[in-house]
């Protein structure tokens, strides 16, 4: 991972880049899907760190409660990218329910506008139980003030 230490939130949009490495690639060096997924959960992280938020205790906290598994993925791949390709994700939130926050991704690259790929991660929030729960509001007014 590329991104510069600190990269802010700007119109609602995070972006970070990455280097396609040989273990993201198939045998023809071309991006294996799962790859993109690994990408997307750094993309949420560079995105918490940004908003203020620690990701180390968002995905699980404690002492308040709470854990933020991913529950749904999807992705569509519309162009092949390949090792040693720099990308750009732009990352930002579709959407924030009670329960529940939905991430969108896009990947670029790291100078075009050619979308090569997309997608989006749903977030639950759950108690220590494994039982759906609101989200914290602190995390929710974090997020919101990124978007």
């Amino acid at each position: 991972m590329s991104t510069p230490a600190g990269s802010p939130i700007q119109d609602g949009v995070h972006r970070t880049t990455v280097r396609v490495r040989f273990g993201d690639t198939d045998p023809y060096g071309i991006v294996y899907f799962v790859s993109y997924f690994r990408y997307c959960h750094r993309a949420i992280e560079e995105y918490l760190r940004a908003a203020g938020l620690k990701p180390e205790g968002t995905f699980k906290n404690v002492e308040e409660n709470f854990g933020l598994p991913i529950v749904e993925a999807w992705a569509r791949f519309r162009r092949a990218s390949r090792y040693g390709d720099l990308l750009r994700i732009e990352t930002r939130i579709q959407e924030i329910r009670a329960k529940a926050i939905i991430f969108r991704f896009e990947f670029f690259p790291e100078h075009g506008d050619e979308l090569l790929a997309e997608g989006t991660a749903n977030l639950l929030a759950i108690d220590r139980n494994w039982r759906v729960r609101d989200l914290p509001q602190r995390v929710k007014e974090a997020l919101l003030m990124g978007k």
